[in-house]
């Protein structure tokens, strides 16, 4: 269903100053997707608005230029309008920097779990972004938004933007019921029921995939562009999480990180399907991906743990009082081994187990030191995570911890990813005092990510000046921005990428 909504005039205070315009030429243009997760829905007194935009562009790969920019956040406040402000704010500073020709906003939870109180919410945002000072320089729009609730079958609560600079010229939206190209024009806003429209296609995983959630709306929304004969798929995802960090802690891998490698082999087989010409694709969204549980929280055995690189012959003995590992011991091991990883949190830890008295079910795991009054240093719930030391996933942006960090190594053949270089995103405190606080439900780790095809990298240019051609970073590293935060993707494309991949006018009619 398309709305034709006219986007209010008045425009968002505190926005940055005028665009620059980036030129009217493609050769080197930049390009951005943001992959945008809106959720908005009470949490006691306070107004919960989940935002997540990604950054993107033509291509980007793990080792080479990156693609665009992208972001995942959520926005807790008694007051939603004030820290909704905050939260544009920090993103039009993004899009000031990078200028990027286009802009793509990905939505997981839009409208979150108590959706029909939301939706005014929703629509303030909406209408705020189309018509902010920051971005009148994008005259064209599609927005999609699965506001269905109702469909249990069907409801994604997926909602994806996208915002073309005016001085895009030529620009083609793929109709995969037509199997042709139709030029992008205007501002148009679709709603509701997203499945009889042509220009995308959109998926809510079988009830099967994970049982245990009475009403899942994990899905993904695909569509096609294509700039200058350079075509690319942008496919708005969100995965299932981890429902127990007792269950996630008894595996290694955990029963969940297997349910989320099976949907997205589901989606990787469907965009790259014969049903139509193949393209390069970014994935990018809320993968939920998790730390190894197991292995970053193993117990090491008695006789003491050894922490050791595969690249480095140093073998370095814990501290006499078999603490965690602590910043200032991380320090000593940078010393001594540079490139020395975390092998565990704890060190030489005993494990308690609790149960419950009337079903003798595992509810509580507790490691403490052996010695040193047998401090207590993390404890495990199906819903917590309290570890003593926070700056061990803050320390570095946390890369030690990326060793455990597995889940897109199933993947490696059919998904890139730049170097990532900030800390985990998930789960950020939703106190506004608390800016860079993770919240004690969940272990950290980087459940937000911009994926690409290996063909996509091939399309992001290297800079032969000084500029950086591509970006991967997040967002707010000091500000409450909710529970997740924001991650970026900004890059740009190189002269005539994607020409030989593309094919555009083989097996398609461009109207």
């Amino acid at each position: 269903m398309c709305l034709s909504r006219s986007p209010p005039t008045t425009a968002i205070p505190a926005s940055p100053p005028k665009l620059p315009a980036p030129g009217n030429h493609w050769a080197g243009s930049r390009l951005c997707v943001w992959s945008l997760d809106v959720s908005c829905k009470w949490s006691h007194a306070c107004g919960l608005w989940r935002l997540v935009p990604w950054c993107q562009g033509s291509a980007l790969g793990r080792r080479c230029t990156p693609l665009g920019a992208g972001f995942k956040s959520t926005v807790v406040c008694s007051q939603p309008e004030n820290l909704q402000k905050n939260w544009l704010r920090e993103f039009y500073q993004v899009v000031h920097t990078h200028r990027p020709h286009f802009l793509a906003l990905h939505c997981q939870e839009f409208g979150g779990k108590n959706y029909e109180a939301s939706m005014s919410h929703v629509d303030k945002f909406v209408k705020e972004l189309l018509s902010s000072d920051a971005m009148k320089e994008y005259n064209r729009a599609r927005v999609y938004l699965d506001e269905n609730y109702k469909s249990q079958e069907h409801f994604t609560a997926l909602g994806s933007f996208y915002f073309l600079h005016e001085s895009l010229k030529s620009i083609y939206q793929f109709d995969f019921k037509g199997k042709k190209y139709k030029k992008v024009a205007g501002k148009e806003i679709y709603s509701d029921t997203l499945e009889s429209t042509p220009m995308l296609e959109k998926e809510k995983f079988p009830q099967d995939y994970f049982p245990e959630c009475k009403w899942s709306r994990k899905g993904f929304i695909r569509t096609r562009w294509c700039i200058a004969d350079c075509a690319f798929d942008l496919v708005n995802i969100h995965l299932f999480h981890d429902a127990s960090n007792l269950v996630a802690w008894e595996t290694s891998p955990s029963v969940y990180s297997g349910i989320r490698h099976k949907a997205l082999g589901y989606v990787l087989d469907r965009i790259t399907d014969q049903r139509f010409e193949r393209a390069s694709y970014f994935v990018f969204g809320d993968f939920n991906f998790r730390l190894d549980s197991k292995a970053v929280v193993e117990v090491l055995d008695p006789e003491g743990a050894q922490l050791r690189h595969p690249q480095c012959r140093l073998r370095v003995q814990p501290p006499v009082w078999h603490s965690c590992i602590t910043s200032a011991w991380t320090t000593v091991l940078r010393e001594r081994c540079p490139r020395a990883v975390w092998k565990t949190l704890c060190t030489k830890a005993t494990m308690q187990t609790v149960r419950a008295a009337d079903t003798n079910e595992v509810v509580k795991l507790i490691f403490r030191e052996s010695d040193n009054d047998r401090k207590v240093m993390l404890q495990l719930e199906k819903k917590l995570f309290d570890y003593f030391n926070q700056e061990v996933f803050r320390d570095n942006n946390g890369t030690a911890l990326l060793e455990f960090d597995k889940e897109l190594s199933v993947f490696k053949d059919r998904l890139c990813e730049l170097d990532i270089s900030f800390p985990p995103s998930y789960p950020y405190s939703e106190d506004s005092s608390q800016g860079r606080q993770y919240m004690n439900t969940r272990c950290p780790a980087w459940c937000d990510r911009v994926l690409m095809s290996p063909s996509a990298k091939e399309l992001i240019l290297r800079s032969e000046s000084e500029e950086k051609a591509a970006t991967y970073d997040h967002i707010g590293p000091s500000v409450c921005m909710g529970d997740h935060k924001p991650v970026f993707l900004a890059f740009r494309v190189a002269p005539g990428a994607g020409k030989p991949h593309a094919h555009v006018h083989k097996c398609c009619v461009v109207q």
